[in-house]
């Protein structure tokens, strides 16, 4: 009969899944400690490879007294060809009060059952004081000044070197904005002409245009009156656009052919009438005059010298501010106001603080 309940046994071991084992086990490192010092528990979970452990959290505390610092991350180990797992978690535990601690089992949850350790216990002892022999203790000290060191002065030195030219820009655009002057400007290099070709560039401009076909007639004689008086003014080097008619005329005679200027004499006087006096020229005198200015360009003309050296190039500023560069400017010097502001205050609190 003993024999059948034993083969019985055996053959239901064999044919029955087994429960798996789990075993969980804690150790420290230091039954015993200074206040201040540090211990570490080790958590040591033995389970099947196919099975699910969760570890215990702790967010602060162990127990009352007894604080967790920090929890290192597990460390996994596969054993006996992969079948079984062993999970090993460190914590690291302080305590700031003397007194002998009772730290309970920590509990593993293993799928749907819990697992406990075996309990712990941590001394934690104040530091001794030799109260017989007070010599050996030392008064307050004073205060001690540290030695000096540039890299507490980086950020000082730093802020004051881009301070200066940092409000040098913010001057710069204040002038800017104030003066309502573009931030870059954009030159356009143009060769110089000479004041002949000048002339005849602002003589066609006016001809396209044709002003006068739209009863503009002051407005046509006002241009081509303009563009002549300039050329005088650079040909012959007397300020022609400051003078009358009667001064322009005087002078032409006195360092030119009197029959070149003959024509001048008409057009010019044509263009006070129609300027001053509201007299309307027909249009066959429009075009004759504007043939008349063309004969006198071409008449008193300087001669080109192949030889000569080219004149020196002309440059045009083209000044342009739209919107959005006004936009960019306004953020730009509020930038570097607060940068000025805040390096000041900055330097202050530095040289308050290590000088004080």
């Amino acid at each position: 009969m003993k024999r059948l309940f034993v083969l019985i046994t055996y053959i239901c071991c064999i044919l029955l899944p087994s429960k798996a084992q789990v075993s969980v086990e804690a150790a420290i490192d230091s039954l015993e400690i200074l206040i201040g010092e540090q211990a570490h528990i080790s958590l040591q979970v033995s389970l099947d490879a196919d099975q699910r452990a969760i570890l215990p959290v702790y967010p602060d505390t162990l127990v009352k007294g007894v604080e967790v610092l920090d929890v290192a991350k597990p460390d996994t180990q596969y054993l006996n060809d992969n079948r079984r797992l062993l999970i090993k978690e460190v914590y690291t535990i302080t305590s700031f009060d003397s007194a002998l601690y009772y730290l309970p089992p920590m509990e593993v949850q293993v799928e749907d059952e819990v697992y406990k350790s075996n309990p712990l216990a941590l001394k934690v002892i104040s530091m001794p004081v030799d109260t017989l022999h007070p010599d050996q203790f030392f008064g307050t000290k004073d205060v001690m000044k540290p030695d000096f060191m540039w890299s507490d002065w980086y950020g000082v030195i730093a802020c004051a070197v881009l301070w200066v030219p940092a409000l040098f820009l913010l001057l710069y655009l204040i002038k800017r904005i104030r003066d309502n002057q573009p931030i870059i400007r954009k030159v356009k290099v143009e060769p110089k002409l000479p004041p002949h070709q000048q002339a005849m560039q602002e003589i066609e401009r006016i001809k396209a245009e044709k002003v006068w076909q739209h009863g503009l007639s002051k407005e046509y004689y006002t241009q081509l009156t303009d563009a002549l008086r300039t050329y005088i003014e650079n040909r012959f080097g007397f300020k022609a656009l400051e003078m009358t008619t009667d001064e322009i005329i005087e002078r032409l005679e006195s360092v030119h052919d009197v029959e070149a200027i003959r024509e001048l004499r008409g057009l010019l006087r044509t263009a006070d009438l129609v300027k001053f006096a509201k007299f309307i020229p027909m249009m066959n005198e429009n075009d004759a005059n504007l043939l008349n200015a063309v004969n006198f360009i071409n008449e008193t003309k300087e001669a080109e010298d192949p030889n000569a050296k080219p004149e020196p190039t002309e440059i045009t500023i083209i000044e342009k501010r739209p919107l959005r560069t006004k936009i960019i400017l306004g953020v730009g010097i509020a930038l570097i106001s607060v940068f000025l502001t805040g390096a000041l205050i900055y330097i202050g609190v530095e040289l308050y603080n290590n000088l004080a």
